[in-house]
């Protein structure tokens, strides 16, 4: 009996890559969903557990503190034990600390589940973008896959809102929780049949155990130094230790992989220009996109009065618009224009629906002042993340798509954090200080004071937008050189070897 030749075993699943995506998408929105999802359900967990406000933000914290400083391990191990192994393993403990934390009838043990829950994300969320990036090879349909994953990965917040509102208004707040393993069951079937990894060529290659704590050490004090700065401020000595400790123990991390044999992440992957473009794009995209879903969703209930099922609603047409430009972006007009184009344009969308956000008052209505700055918004970030996310993994060879993905996760993760922290802080400062100036202070005085603080932060949004255009206007490489990537890939694609389960 003859095997079938690499051509052959690529054209029997080339009908599958599709339903690969649609597999990938399920894990990629059970991950960021959750992001949102969960602080919905806080104030409803905390009535039924009895948990003070000052514990309250470790629901939160355990959750970031664990996928942020494990990700780049997640993605290295998805490259070293197989990326279908990887995408089960992440799946089904994903689903089963979700489980555990709505089950959970004490305080303790929802931490411990939110933590275990970001392990498993960790490991989850880079083996899915590294099973897209070595799927769909081809200029064209990694075009469109990117597009459905990156509008996920932007939209993904929003989806969280509407969910976390419909299920704790409905059912009870363990469902925000019990949700993800309704999506883990269809995933984790979908992954056995559909999902494949490449058979190993050469030597199996070894974990840089060194790299692997110096960054997750790295990491971990990185997100917990703006968690802690959010809470109890930037003056505070734990604060500036954590991020000190931070700094050092990245530099050792970037000198020992320029001399480990086996190192974590090849300094050539982070060093390439479009993926440093990438990387710091979606980092910066991420610190300003906090501002949308935090003090657009604090306006709406406090403000406008809008319950939480309502609030998710409102933001559905910023998630139309962002799905529409994605799939725009990444089919017609980046193979066009490229990263260098699209990306700051998208910058200056986000920028612009911002702006329109500062303009808010307590007389403002939805449908002629939140929703245009909404769907700019939407725009904005379909031109950004797919575009981003598509170039950061171009390119970048097969044994380390894994932790090239995490790296995606990564700079989203930190971006993130230091949104939290700083608009978080900004946003409170400004409020102190304008109740500070106006005495007595009546409810109208705090209720200007909440909508002042919330135009801060759009403000300090904005700049952000503006500060990533300019950016990723001068680092992007040109189109030509973007697209002679492109053809690396499809060269490389050309002489893969069989798939297999």
């Amino acid at each position: 009996m003859t095997s079938p030749s690499p051509a052959a075993a690529v054209a029997a699943h080339s009908g599958q890559r599709w339903l690969t995506l649609a597999v990938v998408a399920l894990a990629q929105l059970m991950v960021v969903l959750d992001a949102t999802v969960v602080n919905i359900a806080l104030p409803a967990a905390q009535a039924d557990l009895q948990f003070s406000d000052g514990d309250r933000q470790w629901i939160i914290t355990a959750y970031s503190l664990a996928f942020g400083s494990l990700l780049l391990l997640g993605g290295r191990l998805s490259d070293l034990i197989g990326r279908k192994r990887a995408f089960i393993i992440g799946l089904l403990g994903f689903a089963l600390a979700s489980a555990l934390g709505g089950m959970a009838d004490t305080f303790g043990l929802l931490v411990f589940a939110r933590a275990l829950q970001g392990a498993f994300g960790a490991l989850l969320a880079p083996t899915a973008l590294a099973v897209l990036t070595t799927t769909f090879t081809d200029p064209k349909e990694r075009g469109r896959a990117f597009g459905v994953f990156g509008a996920i990965a932007g939209a993904g917040g929003a989806i969280g809102l509407l969910f976390g509102g419909i299920l704790t208004e409905d059912l009870s707040w363990r469902w925000n929780l019990y949700i993800n393993d309704v999506i883990a069951v269809f995933a984790i079937v979908g992954a056995i049949f559909f999902v494949h990894t490449v058979a190993r060529t050469g030597p199996r290659p070894k974990l840089d155990v060194p790299g692997t704590i110096l960054v997750s050490g790295a990491l971990f004090a990185l997100v917990y130094g703006f968690a802690h700065a959010e809470t109890d401020g930037w003056d505070a000595p734990l604060t500036w230790g954590m991020l000190t400790a931070s700094a050092v123990l990245m530099l050792t991390f970037v000198l020992w992989q320029r001399r480990a044999t086996h190192p974590l992440l090849p300094l050539r992957i982070v060093m390439d220009r479009n993926r440093a473009a990438a990387y710091s794009s979606i980092l910066i995209a991420g610190a300003g996109m906090f501002g949308i879903f935090l003090f657009v969703t604090y306006y709406l209930q406090t403000t406008l009065g809008y319950s939480p099922i309502q609030t998710g609603l409102s933001f559905l047409p910023m998630i139309a618009m962002l799905v529409l430009s994605a799939q725009l972006s990444t089919n017609i007009f980046l193979p066009r224009f490229g990263p260098k184009a699209m990306v700051p344009i998208g910058m200056l969308l986000a920028m612009s629906g911002m702006l329109l956000l500062t303009l808010l008052d307590r007389d403002s209505q939805y449908a002629a002042n939140v929703l245009p700055a909404l769907m700019l918004l939407g725009l904005g970030m379909g031109s950004i993340m797919p575009p981003s996310i598509q170039t950061a993994t171009l390119g970048v060879d097969r044994e380390f798509a894994g932790v090239a993905s995490a790296m995606v996760n990564t700079s989203q993760q930190v971006g993130g954090s230091i949104g939290t922290a700083l608009l978080n802080t900004l946003a409170a400062t400004a409020a102190a200080d304008f109740v500070a100036a106006r005495t007595p202070v009546t409810p109208d005085v705090l209720a200007d004071a909440a909508i002042h603080s919330y135009a801060t932060a759009y403000w300090w949004g904005a700049g952000a937008f503006a500060l990533g255009a300019v950016v990723a206007a001068l680092t992007f490489r040109r189109k030509a050189d973007t697209q002679a990537a492109r053809d690396a890939v499809a060269a490389d694609a050309a002489g893969e070897p069989v798939l297999a389960h």
